[in-house]
């Protein structure tokens, strides 16, 4: 039995669209008949009077894939902060890394997508671990999904650098929310992310892709990879 080939998805920052890039990276493998499984290791900010989505949710309407989460926090903020402020315990994550490694053993999927939180250097648990220390942990594939505009060569330059210190050569970056109408600043962006990166843009997504509807986004997601 072959174990599923693991992929994490971090973001340069929080609100980039990494959760739709991870469904727009889902939907293109089920395309292609694979079995697909999203992990997000913690969600926060599904408290209060008005609740943020949880991420898995939304890739499930969008892809039909398989989604787990394996913690969840009230508040905004980065999980460790939040579980602090609530006097929650929080997954370690070695327990994380050991999960994850049991389902892409399970035989059950072929591809297993782990959503980060934020960025590449937030905290998932109380003990500092983060999600480059997970991927590490995981000896996993990582994409890093960057912003369109300006202040986008330095964010996903830094996550590259930091993810090449630790050993992780990421595939490559997605563009998470393409305007309808780009400016200069993100025309330029999207010629000279390669160039600064050392990596290729594996897709684009168009802003406003998560407002599909699950066939069309299936339909389309496939095309936003070059």
């Amino acid at each position: 039995m072959t174990a599923a080939r693991v992929v994490v998805v971090t973001g340069t920052d929080t609100g980039v669209g990494k959760t739709i890039a991870t469904a727009a990276l889902a939907a293109r493998a089920r395309a292609e008949g694979q079995r697909v499984l999203v992990v997000k290791p913690v969600q926060t900010g599904i408290g209060g009077a008005d609740p943020d989505p949880h991420d898995v949710d939304t890739v499930a309407a969008l892809t039909g894939a398989d989604v787990l989460e394996l913690a969840a926090l009230d508040e905004a903020l980065a999980p460790d902060t939040a579980a602090r402020r609530a006097g929650a315990p929080l997954p370690t994550v070695a327990d994380h890394a050991g999960r994850i490694r049991a389902l892409a053993a399970s035989g059950e999927h072929d591809l297993v997508l782990v959503e980060g939180a934020g960025g590449l250097l937030v905290r998932l648990d109380l003990d500092d671990g983060t999600l480059l220390d997970l991927a590490v942990a995981l000896g996993a594939d990582v994409v890093v999904v960057a912003r369109a505009g300006l202040g986008t060569l330095n964010h996903t330059e830094l996550t590259v650098a930091a993810l090449r210190a630790r050993g992780v050569v990421p595939l490559g970056v997605v563009i998470g929310a393409w305007p309808c109408s780009p400016g200069l600043a993100e025309r330029c962006n999207r010629d000279d992310l390669p160039r600064v990166t050392g990596l290729p843009v594996l897709a684009v997504v168009p802003e406003g892709a998560g407002s599909l509807l699950p066939d069309a986004f299936g339909e389309a997601a496939p095309g936003w990879f070059g």
